[in-house]
């Protein structure tokens, strides 16, 4: 367990296909911070690794003030050159004990499940869990089906992680995530991309609040 465990309450996946453009991916991140974000990964899976490397140091700079943490998907040689506070991979991605061992005990590390025998088959050394898609979604291409709020459910109550819900959520279809158990959700088009995602993030955070 982390000294201090990550607050996964809003937690912004950036797309550079929605915000447009790197410059904007960070003016986004920004925004979402100073608004009650509380995590920021960094997703681009069509980029080349320079520009990932130069946003990633764009982005940790900009969420500091904040005390928001950067999250890098996937690529673990940019979340160690820019020292970012944790690593996010998929089911297809580089092994959980390998990506352990080269971060470290004390960065954060997420793991993504999609149904019950991905789950079963955590091993030690997650922080936390991303399940999804609830929803369909049609910011990442290669998602699995759709789980739905029932199976969701099911998912939460046999986790020993946390959870963070994603894939589809919006301010309108979040609250029985966190009903079910969800210590946060994850959202992409919810504010990459909205024409003012300030208040994009505002909103969501209300959202999240009055459950709480």
């Amino acid at each position: 367990m982390k000294q201090n465990p990550i607050d996964l309450s809003l937690y912004l996946v950036l797309d550079p296909e929605l915000c447009g453009s790197p410059a904007e991916m960070v003016r986004t991140a920004r925004l979402a911070a100073e608004n009650g974000a509380t995590v920021v990964q960094l997703r681009a899976p069509g980029w080349k690794k320079r520009q990932w490397l130069a946003t990633a140091i764009e982005l940790k700079a900009t969420l500091a003030p904040f005390g928001v943490p950067l999250i890098i998907n996937d690529h673990i040689d940019v979340a160690l050159a820019v020292d970012a506070d944790g690593v996010h991979v998929g089911q297809a991605d580089l092994p959980v004990a390998e990506t352990r061992r080269l971060i470290g005990p004390n960065k954060i590390l997420g793991l993504s499940v999609s149904n019950a025998a991905e789950l079963a088959a955590v091993p030690p050394g997650v922080d936390y869990l991303g399940i999804g898609p609830i929803y369909p979604t049609g910011t990442k291409p290669d998602a699995a089906a759709a789980t739905g709020l029932p199976l969701f459910s099911q998912l939460v109550g046999a986790s020993p992680w946390p959870v963070v819900a994603i894939g589809g959520i919006r301010a309108d279809n979040c609250m029985p995530l966190l009903a079910a158990g969800a210590r946060g959700v994850a959202v992409v088009s919810a504010i990459c991309g909205q024409p003012d995602p300030a208040a994009a993030t505002a909103l969501l955070v209300a959202q999240i609040r009055s459950r709480r």
